[in-house]
């Protein structure tokens, strides 16, 4: 039996004796409520008794106060949850697209974990990115960029991000995945131990949207998605195990 809350903008699923925690927070514009787009991930990692926190949020320019708000309201939720059942392990970080960078920007410098899956790592420019915005921006002469930049996040990431202990996963038919540059920034980094794998499908693999299974063209699509989505969770666990 599992219970499920919400604390300020996580979502809360809690298996009855949970063996540790997952704080997900997942893609730009698709994570109002991770609960939903991420309803069939979230469902592998609480049949493996894991707890999960996903965070809802509404993308913005500046990065570094969401990924403050974000790491915060974990943390706030992670000790209701221990109140309730006890200590537990540290969290697994887990970031799809957007979220990835956001997990990478946590104020702990990634030591308050025991470790990050980041899927499908995105770090484009906000004009690529937003492909409104280049026009607006080529029109009205002026220019906006995320904060921190592409460039800045990544020299964090040589800088000051603490966790040595990464997954990378990439998807054979994902043109938007930058996970090899992010290697290439965490390896850097003297005592590393990242590791970085490719799996079948594209960038929206990890996503369960709504609906989305009813209008797809047979059972076996939608079971090859199911069946992906299972080889993902099972590389988490057997990555941490």
């Amino acid at each position: 039996m599992n219970t499920s809350r919400r604390i300020s903008n996580v979502s809360c699923q809690w298996p009855s004796r949970p063996i540790g925690l997952i704080e997900l927070i997942g893609g730009s514009y698709i994570s109002i409520k991770p609960e939903v787009t991420y309803k069939r991930l979230i469902s592998c990692l609480l049949k493996r008794n894991f707890a999960v926190h996903s965070w809802g949020y509404i993308p913005n320019f500046d990065h570094q106060l969401q990924a403050n708000h974000a790491w915060k309201q974990f943390r706030q939720s992670r000790k209701i949850l221990e109140k309730r059942v006890g200590l537990i392990p540290k969290a697994i970080r887990l970031g799809h697209s957007l979220g990835c960078k956001l997990h990478l920007l946590a104020p702990d410098g990634g030591r308050n974990c025991d470790g990050l899956v980041a899927i499908s790592f995105n770090n484009f420019k906000a004009d690529k990115s937003i492909p409104l915005l280049r026009k607006m921006s080529q029109k009205l002469d002026f220019e906006a960029e995320f904060s921190p930049s592409p460039a800045e996040t990544l020299n964090l990431v040589k800088e000051h991000y603490e966790q040595i202990n990464n997954l990378l996963i990439k998807f054979k038919n994902d043109n938007l995945d930058q996970n090899d540059l992010l290697l290439k920034s965490l390896k850097i980094r003297p005592t590393d131990k990242s590791k970085i794998m490719q799996l079948e499908g594209n960038h929206l693999t990890p996503v369960s949207v709504g609906l989305r299974e009813k209008f797809l063209k047979s059972n076996f699509q939608s079971s090859l998605k199911y069946e992906k989505i299972d080889l993902i969770v099972d590389q988490i666990i057997h990555w941490k195990i």
